[in-house]
C-alpha cells in the first residue's frame, strides 16, 4: 500500500481538504479516520485518478480542546496539516484561511462534525470533469439535520439572495464543496473583512453545479450556532449579495415621482372641468407628498448605489481574474482511451483448416 504522503503520479487528481475546526474535539479523529484512506490513490466511477494529499485543519479557537486534537493528528499523520488563527474568526474566515495554505489541484470543504460524507467526493470530482465546472456543490437528498430555525433561516436567506442579486446558484449553498483550486486560492487572497464565501465564488467561478449527496447527522456535540450567530450569517450573506436590493429603492422611488406627477396632471384636470368638489387643499397635499417622498427615496437609492460599490470594493470583489488555460489544468485532464478489442482467435473448421473469424477462408 502506498504512503499517505506518497508524490501523485503524472494526470492525478490531488486534492485538498479543508475543515474548519471550532467545536471538533470530539468529531475530529473519526473525520480523519474516514479521510485516510483516500490519501492513497483511487478511481472515480467516472475513471479519473485521484488521490487527497492533505487535510487541513483550521483551528478557530473554539471552546473545547479542539486545538490539542489537531496537534495529536498532525503528529500522527504526516498529510494532516494544522493552521492556527489568532483568535476565533468564524467559519467563513476560517474556510478561507485553509484554502489560501492549500496546494491541490482542488479544494474540499467539510465540516467538522461528520454530517459529510469522504465517499461522496469521488461524485463530485466526476460531476466537476463531465461539467468543466469550477464549483460543485453537495446536494443533499435527504432533509438537513439541523434545528428549526437554522433550517428556516437558511432557506430565508438564500431565496432573499435570489432574488436581490439575480443568482440562480443561492439556493445550492452548502459548506460542502468542491472548488478548483486557482479559483479558491484565488478568492482567499482577495476576499475582504465580512465577505460570504459562496457569493465570492460566484464572482468569479465560470460554471457552479451541485452533486447529489446524503448528510449524516451531526457528531455528539453542541451546535456552535445560536440565533445571533445565525442572523449575523444571514446579514452577511445578504450584504455581500450585491445592490440589487438598493436599485429596489431608487425604483420605488421612480414610481413614487411619477405617480406623483400623474396624480397632479388628474387632479388639475378635474378641478377645471368635471369635478369642482374636492376638497381645497387636499390634491395639492397629496401631490406634495407623493413627488417628494420619491424624490427622497431616489436620492436614498442614488446614494445606495454609491454605497454598495464601495462596499463591493471593499469586500474584494475584483473586476477581472487572469486564469490559466482551463485545457492545461485539471479540467482539461481527460480519460486515457479505452484500448481496441483483441482480435478473435483463428478457428477450425471440421476439416481441420485455419480460419480466421469472419473471412471463412483457410
Amino acid at each position: 500500500m502506498p504512503e499517505e504522503n506518497a508524490a501523485p503520479a503524472q494526470g492525478v487528481h490531488t486534492l485538498s481538504v479543508v475543515v474548519p475546526v471550532y467545536q471538533g474535539e470530539k468529531t475530529l479523529a473519526a473525520l480523519v479516520d474516514e479521510l485516510l484512506p483516500w490519501t492513497t490513490e483511487f478511481t472515480t466511477p467516472d475513471g479519473h485518478r485521484a488521490v487527497v494529499e492533505e487535510i487541513l485543519l483550521v483551528d478557530d479557537n473554539g471552546p473545547d480542546r479542539s486545538g490539542s486534537v489537531i496537534r495529536t493528528l498532525s503528529d500522527r499523520h504526516e498529510v494532516v496539516r494544522p493552521v492556527w488563527l489568532s483568535r476565533n474568526y468564524g467559519q467563513h474566515p476560517a474556510t478561507l484561511a485553509g484554502m489560501a495554505s492549500s496546494g491541490g489541484d482542488w479544494i474540499i470543504t467539510m465540516d467538522e462534525d461528520g454530517q459529510h460524507d469522504p465517499s461522496a467526493v469521488p461524485g463530485m470530482l466526476d460531476v466537476a470533469m463531465r461539467e468543466r465546472a469550477d464549483v460543485v456543490y453537495g446536494r443533499p437528498v435527504n432533509a438537513p439535520p439541523h434545528g428549526l430555525v437554522r433550517n428556516v433561516q437558511s432557506r430565508a436567506a438564500k431565496r432573499l439572495v435570489h432574488l436581490s442579486s439575480g443568482s440562480t446558484h443561492a439556493g445550492d449553498y452548502q459548506s460542502f464543496r468542491l472548488v478548483l483550486g486557482g479559483i479558491g486560492r484565488s478568492v482567499a487572497a482577495y476576499a475582504g473583512a465580512g465577505v460570504y464565501l459562496d457569493v465570492a465564488l460566484g464572482w468569479v467561478a465560470r460554471r457552479v453545479v451541485t452533486a447529489p449527496v446524503t448528510l449524516r447527522a451531526e457528531g455528539d456535540r453542541p451546535s456552535g450556532y445560536r440565533f445571533r450567530t445565525l442572523m449575523s450569517h444571514f446579514w452577511r450573506m445578504v450584504i455581500t449579495s450585491g445592490t440589487g436590493a438598493l436599485r429596489l429603492v431608487s425604483i420605488l422611488g421612480g414610481v413614487f415621482a411619477v405617480g406623483g406627477g400623474l396624480l397632479a396632471i388628474y387632479l388639475l384636470a378635474a378641478r377645471l372641468f368635471w369635478d369642482s368638489t374636492t376638497p381645497a387643499g387636499w390634491p395639492s397635499l397629496m401631490v406634495v407628498l407623493l413627488v417628494c417622498s420619491g424624490a427622497i427615496l431616489f436620492s436614498l437609492g442614488v446614494i445606495a448605489e454609491y454605497i454598495g460599490t464601495s462596499v463591493n470594493m471593499a469586500m474584494g470583489k475584483p473586476l477581472y481574474l487572469i486564469v490559466t488555460d482551463p485545457d492545461d489544468g485539471p479540467l482539461g485532464r481527460t480519460l486515457p482511451p479505452v484500448p481496441p478489442a483483441a482480435p478473435a482467435p483463428p478457428t477450425a473448421d471440421r476439416t481441420g483448416a485455419r480460419t480466421t473469424s469472419g473471412s471463412g477462408r483457410p
